[in-house]
């Protein structure tokens, strides 16, 4: 990456403060390009969803790897939990959706607590022997007693699909018949999955990050107290692929030591540690033994460390600094926090991280881990929070005394509650991944880049005042 015009900034930049400058491309469709990320890890997307407990769940974990990236589990989430999520997650398909279902003889508000779990907005019903019986959408809720059995309001004889089509094949049954969603069977006439118009023409598009095995990709992190070498045995024991040590404050000796400890102990899987914002934070993290160094304090949407401590980092000068630092050890950083936009994405990776985290804007999700709830106007939303916010402090600390909790909240550096409006018009985790591989695609283009260490070379990238950054926002409205 170079500086437009050779202009060299003198202060840090944010990812509002710099643009990306068109050059001669060879590159004559953005579908030639490749968006799979350095560092073997496995992902065919650079996406990672953030560590956040009311985001990072199974259903986020199974979606996004699906699509080729990679969600993170929190780490405070118990071993047995993690160990159901990653089973989870590891028999999911691969080029299927997992349906919601329910028995005929549950009720109507069991199948609307559930339906929203999921983008394609359906439960299947299904017999004793897994075999579709039934569909049930919101639609057959309207004017019907809560408590009736679904068996009294659902669609029946439903329109199924043989598992043995392939994407293309799937699609063109779908749109055959005029119909948005199906289950799909087995030669047995069993629910082996779900699929929708959107869903095939994705397995058509995207490729899935696996293990060497063929399962989706699982990662989780662990922080820097406790036997943090035992918890990262046990983690890799459970399936878990890639492991995330992950605090505040990245540049501190218990990390350092909890790093050399976790190394250590588990070889043979890649490991991510952060977060720092500086070149000798990622070469020391690096030396202790990372793969891949997560960059980041501050940024995020849920992060109020920089008005509280003034500590922190502009984030574009922070993910070039520290990626120029782990080229220079053939390692890789991740880009965590800052980004709302596609756009945001583009310049991390033009700055020359391998991947980019983000967290609350796929708070806002079917997928994300929250229940979702309406407000007064009728808005679907889900609660977020920060994870050093009071009410994460509490839950990670919930085994020690009140008195020992009630000292740590005193600290708390995120916010506890935030409402994450759905989008009427792309609700799905599914539809942001669309929208960022499609500004990435297009990026890629613009700098003549057939990949993204392609992007990282050829990026020009100029630096913009605050009405620069103004006159590129779309106008939905006339002025």
């Amino acid at each position: 990456m170079r500086f437009h015009n050779d202009q060299q900034p003198t202060t840090d930049l944010t990812y509002a403060d710099v643009f990306l400058v068109p050059v001669r491309s060879a590159v004559e469709s953005r579908m030639d390009v490749s968006l799979t990320p350095g560092g073997g890890i496995g992902t065919t997307i650079p996406v990672v969803i953030a560590n956040m407990t009311a985001v990072s769940g199974r259903r986020m974990a199974e979606t996004v790897a699906r699509r080729g990236g990679l969600a993170v589990f929190p780490q405070d989430i118990p071993p047995g939990a993690v160990a159901d999520m990653t089973a989870a997650v590891k028999s999911a398909k691969t080029d299927l959706d997992t349906p919601i279902t329910m028995r005929p003889t549950d009720t109507v508000t069991s199948a609307l607590d559930l339906i929203n779990k999921r983008a394609h907005g359906a439960v299947v019903v299904v017999d004793d022997d897994l075999r579709p019986v039934g569909i049930f959408t919101e639609a057959d809720a309207v004017g019907v007693d809560r408590f009736n059995a679904l068996e009294t309001v659902m669609s029946t004889d439903p329109i199924t699909l043989p598992d043995r089509l392939d994407s293309e094949g799937l699609f063109e049954a779908l749109t055959k018949r005029r119909i948005h969603f199906a289950p799909v069977v087995d030669a047995n006439g069993r629910l082996s999955g779900a699929v929708t118009e959107k869903s095939a023409l994705r397995s058509a598009l995207y490729t899935p990050a696996l293990d060497t095995g063929g399962k989706l990709l699982v990662s989780a992190a662990l922080g820097v107290n406790g036997d943090v070498a035992a918890r990262a045995r046990e983690l890799r024991d459970l399936g878990v692929d890639v492991l995330v040590v992950d605090t505040a404050h990245g540049h501190q000796e218990k990390m350092l030591e909890s790093l050399s400890l976790v190394r250590k102990a588990v070889q043979d899987l890649p490991l991510v540690a952060g977060n720092v914002v500086t070149a000798q934070g990622a070469l020391d993290l690096i030396d202790r033994g990372a793969d891949v160094v997560k960059v980041g304090v501050g940024p995020g949407a849920m992060c109020t460390t920089r008005m509280m401590t003034g500590v922190g980092r502009p984030q574009f000068s922070a993910v070039l600094e520290c990626a120029e630092a782990a080229r220079s050890r053939n390692k890789h950083v991740w880009a965590d926090g800052g980004v709302k936009h596609p756009r945001d994405v583009a310049l991390a990776l033009a700055a020359g991280a391998t991947s980019v985290m983000i967290g609350s804007w796929f708070a806002g999700t079917f997928e994300s881990a929250g229940d979702a709830a309406r407000d007064a106007d009728g808005r679907l939303y889900k609660e977020n929070y920060g994870m050093a916010s009071a009410r994460a402090v509490t839950s990670r600390n919930k085994q020690e005394s009140a008195f020992e909790r009630a000292r740590k909240e005193m600290f708390q550096e995120g916010i506890s509650t935030s409402r994450m409006y759905l989008d009427p018009a792309s609700p799905s985790a599914e539809d942001i991944l669309d929208r960022i591989v499609a500004g990435l695609r297009s990026a890629c283009t613009y700098a003549g880049a057939a990949d993204l260490e392609e992007f990282h070379q050829r990026a020009v990238v100029g630096i913009q005042s605050a009405s620069g950054y103004a006159e590129g926002l779309p106008h939905p409205r006339s002025w």
